[in-house]
């Protein structure tokens, strides 16, 4: 049997270096090397039009359930333990990182994502078949369809995997977040003592300790990080066994439970069984739900991106109160110019993610009736959004963050001349004649200090005390517990 189909399949009719494979549709060649099959040679034909191919946590999240539910089906003795452990076997070789270069479906295929499930299943079976003695391409004793994908249809195994794979590439996303959150808040306790200028609307605002600026974004980084595993939880929950269309055809009432045991110990996520199929094939809102928060996350990491760009601007005719690491050179024409490389990383990283969540939420909502078929552009923009940020943050974290340095002169140079320090005049002397020394200082360029000395608007021993810059950083009134003001 076996050498008859070897035969069949390398028939002189082949070209040289293919073999003629049969589907529905007629007879395809297929590269004799490949371990995929004709159906995937037909989305290679049909869509060559990015030329990306699937991510690997998403082939390898497939790769997953094809495994569990190999396992689900020796137990049950629906599928035979011959058939069976050579599945296994040919699933963890490819979730070692084996057989990498045979999950070739462009991003931008046919809906649901049947040419990636049926990718995976060619490889498996055809794997699985040379595990068992017989040829690629002859699909005997283990066939794609009925065997790789015993149980299974495109539409459940589609949504699941990128549950599957969001969840685990999550767990990345978490380790580098929660780095870049503890250097912020190292950096907060190492500038604690840096009092700058604070600045609203990009104008002179009260004084800040530099150690607050980075601690309020520690607190930024960690809070957006808990609204996205808020998010991610809605997506332990999995909806495979539902088949064609959530109702579970052709599904043994056993099956949902046991894939998602198997799930389960193998990634080490907390997984569930999905109490309403139907509900979680037609409905992509978890997955839009967690889009939304990598989009706020995005957002925050980019606005102190930016901040830090401002804050290292310069080094001469900008503000120049912290140093960033020099990382590259900034210029080919300029000698000596140093840029904030990666925080400008960082910014184009952020704006692509808040793009893909634009692209999700589009392909969420143009699902109809029992599936949504646009889950293909939908689980690759969803996992590359985490992906990109997962390693964005890390080498930001790493190669700015950890090694920036405070430059406490400039910061003590602007802070002295800032406008806004008449603010601490004003519960002393008036909010009339606070903003006519600030008036003053702005088109004299004087201190609001000097000023105030020289006009004798205080008496000499409370000025320092009312214009005290580390008390206006704190809560209270500073200068509140001195005698009254003069004049």
């Amino acid at each position: 049997m076996t050498d008859r189909r070897r035969s069949a399949a390398q028939t002189p009719a082949s070209p040289p270096g293919f073999r003629t494979e049969h589907d529905p549709l007629g007879s395809v060649q297929v590269p004799t090397d490949a371990l995929y099959g004709a159906q995937t040679r037909r989305a290679v034909e049909n869509f060559p039009i990015s030329g990306l191919g699937p991510l690997p946590a998403f082939v390898g999240a497939i790769v997953q359930i094809k495994r569990a539910a190999a396992l689900t089906h020796r137990a049950s003795g629906r599928l035979d333990a011959a058939r069976a452990d050579a599945v296994i076997r040919a699933a963890d070789e490819a979730l070692g990182g084996e057989h990498v270069e045979q999950f070739v479906v462009d991003v931008y295929q046919a809906g649901a994502g049947t040419s990636l499930n049926m990718n995976v299943n060619e490889v498996l079976a055809n794997r699985a078949n040379e595990l068992l003695g017989a040829a690629r391409g002859a699909y005997a004793p283990v066939h794609p369809n009925d065997h790789v994908n015993m149980a299974q249809s495109t539409n459940d195994v589609i949504p699941t995997a990128i549950r599957v794979a969001a969840l685990g590439e999550i767990r990345r996303l978490n380790a580098a977040v929660s780095e870049l959150g503890a250097a912020f808040a190292d950096k907060g306790v190492e500038f604690d003592g840096i009092v700058k200028a604070g600045r609203t609307h990009l104008q002179d605002a009260m004084p800040i300790r530099l150690g607050q600026e980075f601690s309020g974004w520690a607190e930024t980084i960690s809070r957006a990080t808990q609204r996205v595993n808020e998010a991610a939880e809605y997506l332990c929950d999995l909806g495979i066994g539902g088949s064609a269309v959530g109702t579970g055809v052709n599904v043994e009432p056993s099956y949902p439970e046991s894939v998602v045991t198997h799930l389960r110990e193998a990634t080490g996520l907390k997984l569930r069984a999905g109490k309403h199929r139907i509900e979680l094939m037609q409905s992509m809102g978890d997955l839009v739900g967690l889009s939304a928060a990598l989009r706020g996350l995005a957002i925050e990491l980019s606005r102190i991106a930016s901040d830090l760009r401002l804050l290292a601007s310069g080094p001469r005719t900008g503000f120049d109160e912290v140093a960033l690491p020099a990382v590259q050179p900034g210029s080919s024409i300029m000698p000596g110019k140093v840029n904030p490389s990666m925080a400008e990383m960082l910014n184009q990283v952020c704006f692509q993610v808040i793009g893909n969540d634009t692209t999700v939420a589009l392909a969420a909502e143009h699902g109809q009736l029992e599936l949504n078929v646009m889950m293909p552009v939908l689980g690759h923009n969803l996992l590359f959004s985490i992906g990109i940020l997962a390693s964005a943050i890390g080498a930001f974290t790493e190669r700015c963050v950890r090694g920036l340095t405070a430059n406490a002169a400039q910061a003590a140079y602007w802070v002295e001349r800032s406008a806004a320090l008449a603010t601490a005049l004003a519960p002393h002397i008036g909010y009339a004649k606070a903003a006519a020394i600030a008036k003053e200082s702005i088109a004299s360029g004087e201190s609001i200090r000097a000023i105030v000395k020289r006009l004798g608007i205080l008496a000499p021993d409370r000025v320092d005390a009312v214009l005290d810059l580390a008390r206006m950083t704190e809560i209270g009134v500073p200068g509140s517990d001195d005698a009254a003001p003069t004049g």
